[in-house]
């Protein structure tokens, strides 16, 4: 895990395998803030959907029993959300480096669309 200070603030850069690790070990909140559309064709089993187009910092969980971590299809979106919480008075927050696409090729599962059927799947 990478780390900067912003400020008082800490901003931690997660590669995808430290970000699988929290979340099989419940302690952190993975957020999505991708497309409502890009969510629903894949996504990281578990993670919250909060699109950068609607970030409001404070509907933000409390991070007291589980850390805040950001994702989006490459990274761009969840570092600026996360800038954004910090600036709102977070004082420790994430982001998964590469987001989805980092995941993607990382071959963590995930929740994808059966293209015949429409449905979701496990992939992975």
């Amino acid at each position: 895990m990478k780390s900067e200070m912003v400020g008082a603030a800490t901003f931690e850069t997660w590669t995808v395998d430290e970000v699988e690790t929290g979340l099989n070990a419940g302690e952190v909140v993975l957020i999505d803030v991708r497309t409502p559309q890009e969510y629903m064709f894949e996504h990281v089993e578990g993670a919250l959907l909060m699109p950068m187009t609607f970030f409001n910092a404070a509907t933000l969980p409390g991070q007291s029993d589980k850390r805040i971590v950001f994702h989006c299809g490459s990274g761009v979106r969840s570092e600026k959300v996360s800038r954004a919480a910090i600036e709102a008075g977070f004082d420790r927050i994430a982001h998964m480096e590469g987001g989805f696409g980092a995941w993607k090729a990382a071959k963590k599962p995930y929740i994808g669309t059966n293209m015949a059927t429409g449905a979701p799947h496990r992939v992975g």
